[in-house]
């Protein structure tokens, strides 16, 4: 019985070896078509690719080898190893000493952070140095695939316009290239790109607001003969006529093709895009006045938001829905859940620039002011009452304009001498030494004088006075001193004791983060005392207030106002003085 199984075993391993022999003296073409209908993350395809790899590595070919490992990459099926083979990619490239082919690798690497995680700051690195390459090379193809992919970003970052004449060029290239005598990879690719500018050119316009031109490219994407070849294509077209038609108030309409959009969408893991149709299906619905079922729709939005950390900025007002729907129904944990992923989503897209989060606050206040607008047009009898009651709020508020105008004279002058101060020393909380007691004035020894200068400056540089709790006994132990020598060298060193010491590093540290960072004008109070290490709200506006000369809220208004002034949107988001 053993002998049959090792037999049997030992003829399977002929026929692998037999296999893999007979495929590596196939053409690199003919390889390739034995895996090429295999569909992107379908490992089965790996077994025919290794024998492409393997051909590769044995005649040393690496252009064909830096194909191989892209293949290896495409069907593999979890992202670790999709950028593992697209870096050996780039090293086969590299070893080609093609810019063509550097190009394209770096290119390709780059797609994979873009439609897997949407990461566009390490997506626009690698599509950067792949424009560098492209330049050097020969291959216009490639040049208009990087060309795409800095659209893409710039779509992203709402700079529409320029986005838009990156299209255009896209389209002019692949448009030609769609038939004719082309190879039939040229003409599929071209295909495949021209139908995708057509999509993202389609998209910038709505964002402008043309929804004509939106319309009219969308149609001539629709016409399209050959769309069986290419159902992604479509259903991101058929997606951008749905959402068209909610504009339009066609809710029935809408509804219907952004739903018969969202089974490819889903099945190619889309999730930028099933989540921006989910939302216009739960919008349509609203127009329908169904609100209970236009819920389950942006819940489905945040269910992928809480999956994959990514939104876009049209989705925010996804999550406003979802604050008013609970707070009309009184359900405060419901309304304070959502309230906390709309601040989270808020951050997530500051990382990539954040004056992008400014349009939730700017599009409130607008509509603020809107209805109270159509309120005050709706009233057309004013009772004496009402009049006696606006003329004296009219005096009141003329007479808190005044002090407050005055106040702000000084705020202001105060902000000013504080700026002056940030602008001198911008890259340490460390206390100045300018003016104060030397090493000859102290009583200390010089070695242990010494030591604790290296020690402190040490703790201040690596921010470590931010740690709440932190007394001056805690401190002594972390320096391996003891209280007396340590107080000592403070008193000495910074003319000041051990509890003033600490606030002005906290203080310092806070102020020109908040000075330096427009995401910091937007925590609460109680944030900024947490960043840094000040437990109490009151005791850090107090300090704040001791140590720069104005209040923490003043502070964010000013700056807030200087940014608005430079022409930095960011500085249109309100702070949190709460």
């Amino acid at each position: 019985m053993f002998s049959r199984k090792l037999l049997f075993f030992c003829f399977c391993i002929f026929l692998l070896l037999q296999f893999e022999k007979m495929n590596g003296q196939k053409t690199y073409e003919e390889l390739e078509k034995t895996y090429e209908n295999l569909n992107e993350n379908d490992e089965k395809a790996l077994r025919y690719v290794n024998i492409y790899l393997k051909k590769a590595k044995r005649e040393s070919n690496y252009t064909e080898l830096k194909q191989a490992y892209e293949d290896y990459s495409y069907h593999s099926s979890n992202k670790k190893s999709k950028l593992k083979y697209a870096d050996s990619a780039i090293i086969a490239s590299k070893k080609a000493g093609d810019n063509d082919l550097l190009s394209s690798a770096y290119l390709y690497k780059g797609s994979i952070y873009y439609f897997y995680d949407k990461d566009y700051q390490s997506a626009l690195r690698e599509y950067l140095t792949a424009y560098d390459y492209s330049k050097k090379g020969n291959d216009d193809y490639l040049k208009y695939k990087v060309i795409y992919q800095m659209g893409l970003v710039k779509s992203y970052l709402g700079y529409y316009n320029e986005a838009i004449e990156h299209f255009k060029d896209c389209i002019y290239y692949f448009e030609p290239r769609i038939k004719g005598n082309y190879h039939r990879y040229v003409i599929y690719n071209s295909t495949k790109g021209y139908l995708n500018s057509l999509h993202q050119i389609a998209v910038c316009y709505r964002n402008i607001k043309n929804y004509k031109k939106a319309d009219s490219i969308i149609t001539t994407g629709l016409r399209f003969s050959k769309f069986d070849d290419f159902p992604s294509e479509k259903a991101y077209l058929t997606k951008c006529k749905g959402i068209s038609e909610y504009h339009y108030k066609k809710y029935n309409s809408a509804i219907t093709l952004l739903q018969k959009s969202l089974p490819i969408l889903n099945k190619d893991d889309d999730f930028y895009w099933s989540s921006v149709s989910n939302f216009y299906i739960g919008k349509s619905y609203l127009g329908l006045g169904k609100e209970d079922v236009a819920i389950k729709q942006f819940e489905k939005v945040d269910s992928i938001f809480d999956k994959r950390q990514f939104i876009v900025p049209e989705l925010l007002e996804n999550y406003n829905l979802l604050i008013k729907y609970y707070q009309k129904r009184k359900d405060s944990e419901k309304e304070l859940e959502y309230s906390k992923k709309l601040l989270k989503a808020d951050s997530i897209l500051n990382r990539d620039f954040s004056y992008l989060s400014a349009k939730i606050h700017k599009d409130y206040d607008k509509q603020i002011l809107e209805e109270s607008k159509t309120k005050l047009e709706n009233q057309n009898k004013w009772g004496l009452g009402t009049i006696i009651i606006l003329t004296s709020l009219l005096v009141i508020v003329i007479l808190l304009a005044w002090k407050y105008y005055n106040n702000g004279k000084k705020i202001k002058l105060n902000y000013l001498e504080l700026e002056k101060k940030l602008q001198q020393n911008t890259s340490s909380a460390s206390l100045s030494y300018e003016g104060i007691s030397t090493y000859s004035k102290s009583v200390l020894s010089k070695e242990i004088f010494t030591d604790l200068q290296q020690r402190l400056e040490n703790f201040e540089n690596n921010n470590e006075f931010n740690e709440k709790g932190l007394s001056l006994i805690l401190l002594a132990e972390k320096l391996n001193t003891n209280t007396s020598y340590l107080s000592q060298y403070i008193n000495d060193t910074k003319e000041m004791n051990f509890n003033k010491y600490l606030s002005t590093l906290r203080i310092n540290y806070i102020t020109r983060l908040m000075y330096k960072d427009p995401l910091y004008l937007r925590l609460k109070i109680q944030s900024l005392a947490d960043a840094c290490g000040i437990s109490s709200r009151q005791n850090f506006s107090d300090l704040f207030q001791e140590i720069n000369g104005i209040r923490p809220t003043d502070f964010i208004k000013q700056r807030k106002k200087e940014l608005e002034e430079q022409g930095n949107i960011s500085a249109a988001i309100p702070s949190s003085e709460s």
